[in-house]
């Protein structure tokens, strides 16, 4: 086995983490008028030197700006994005727990326009983080998968006005976040995540049911997603390392989907165009290892084995034996570790401390060393 000295790192993580109290207050007193953009951007950016600090001290490779900056991990992109705008219309999204569900009523969205990309996103937070990090550390960006448009409102979403024929929608989709790609490589950033949960919802049968009636294929959905994002990912640059995670759903230690990798495995390994998968594995939820196999050589499985939805700490052992079934699968040199999700895919965040959250980061950087040296 050897050190990995690029991204994927033996020990990672997907990218959101808990947003201190300062933080919160600050949203709160920026949305009251008590202060202005210019003071909430002084305050993030004073809790992101201290997040990223957090990581360098746990003893992580990489790092990421916690997505302080943003109230979701998806919709802040997507609706920079010309051509998207929120709808009027909330969708009812169920999430569930070991408690009961809890219901999640977010603003939809409507592509009343063509697709387009006006400037980089998330390029000044990107900015800001290389600027910050040491030279040990790789700065991290992470953005919603393309797939999260059709996803999140489905053919009635897309204007058939702008868009009679869904493959140019597509299309423009696609153009749009190869410009944003590029545009990241050119402020240097070397690591780039697309974080999706299409991916991962559709090894559900009730999620494929719901494409049904959204008017997509639930067979193929999966198929089209991929196609829309290796034409985004065509012309990646040199020395950028793009990997994607998938997920089931990550709201206040909440989830939406259930179900292995099965459904998607073959199409998902062989056929996207990324360098490593972060994959959620806290939990019977997520299946067994065996859709592993179909991991070509060359391609990294980072194991989601550290679930981030309770603060009860995982052993180094428990975690050292699950990644050695996880190696009945795929060589243990394509593989590294994580927590299962974000800590924060929303500005609520999940329930834990922001002590048992650095434990976990510890703890993944201790197995790391144990497994892979």
């Amino acid at each position: 086995m050897t050190p990995r000295t690029t991204p994927p790192y033996r020990a990672d993580h997907v990218g959101s983490l808990l947003r201190p109290a300062k933080l919160h207050e600050a949203r709160e007193n920026f949305a009251k008028g008590v202060i202005d953009a210019d003071g909430l951007r002084a305050v993030e950016d004073e809790a992101i030197r201290g997040v990223v600090e957090l990581q360098r001290s746990a003893g992580l490779q990489s790092a990421t700006d916690g997505e302080f900056r943003r109230a979701s991990w998806h919709m802040d992109f997507i609706y920079q994005l010309r051509g998207i705008s929120k709808s009027d219309e909330k969708l009812h999204v169920r999430f569930h727990n070991a408690a009961g569900d809890i219901e999640f009523n977010p603003a939809g969205l409507k592509v009343d326009a063509k697709v387009g990309l006006d400037g980089v996103i998330f390029g000044r937070h990107f900015e800001f983080l290389k600027s910050i990090v040491d030279a040990r550390i790789t700065p991290k960006q992470t953005i919603p998968s393309p797939s999260m448009i059709y996803y999140r409102g489905g053919r009635a979403a897309v204007s058939e006005s702008v868009y009679p024929d869904l493959e140019q929608f597509y299309e423009d989709l696609a153009a749009a976040y190869a410009k944003e790609i590029a545009g990241m490589a050119s402020l240097g950033c070397t690591y780039l995540q697309l974080d999706d949960t299409s991916l991962a919802y559709l090894n559900d049968p009730e999620q494929r049911a719901m494409v049904a009636k959204m008017g997509g294929d639930p067979d193929k959905q999966h198929v089209r997603n991929i196609k829309t994002m290796n034409a985004a990912l065509a012309g990646k640059p040199a020395g950028m390392t793009v990997t994607t995670h998938l997920c089931r759903g990550n709201f206040r230690s909440s989830w939406v989907a259930q179900g292995g990798y099965d459904f998607v495995a073959d199409a998902l390994f062989n056929e996207l165009n990324v360098d490593g998968y972060f994959l959620e594995f806290d939990d019977e939820r997520s299946g067994g290892f065996e859709p592993l196999r179909f991991v070509p050589k060359g391609k990294y499985v980072v194991l989601g084995l550290v679930t981030t939805k309770r603060g009860e700490l995982e052993s180094v052992d428990s975690l050292r034996q699950r990644i050695e079934a996880a190696s009945k699968y795929v060589d243990i040199d394509q593989l590294c570790l994580s927590p299962q999700c974000g800590f924060s895919s929303t500005e609520e965040g999940n329930d834990l401390t922001e002590d048992q959250q650095k434990a976990k980061l510890e703890r993944i950087v201790e197995t790391a060393a144990v497994v892979w040296g």
